[in-house]
């Protein structure tokens, strides 16, 4: 039984987008920061997600190894802010699941679409 590259990549996808627009929702209309201003917040949190964007959209596999990487940083904010924060362990808690499917996917892709060339 093969796995095919293609279902990886679309969970690579999945998590990179959900985690995206996660993101965006939590700190603008979900939670918005009250310490710091909504733009700053944003650029911390989403910049690093737009890294690899482009190359995890035309399927390098490099890119898409970056992109793997990045998301343990989801990872780490995501465990953290679950532990400390219990009005939003559930913002947390999806983060935590869409990092690991970009993690997953991406690793996995990157693994399988090496075998196929």
């Amino acid at each position: 039984m093969t796995i095919k590259p293609i279902y990886c990549y679309i969970t690579a996808l999945t998590g990179f987008f959900g985690l995206f627009a996660l993101l965006m929702l939590w700190n603008t209309v979900l939670a918005p920061s009250t310490r710091f201003p909504v733009a700053l917040v944003l650029l911390v949190s989403v910049m690093p997600l737009l890294l690899p964007m482009r190359g995890l959209l035309d399927r390098n596999p490099r890119s898409c190894a970056w992109a793997a990487y990045v998301s343990l940083i989801y990872f780490l904010h995501g465990t953290a802010e679950a532990y400390v924060n219990a009005d939003e362990r559930l913002y947390a808690s999806l983060e935590i699941l869409l990092s690991l499917m970009l993690f997953f996917g991406s690793a996995f892709y990157v693994r399988f679409a090496g075998k196929q060339n």
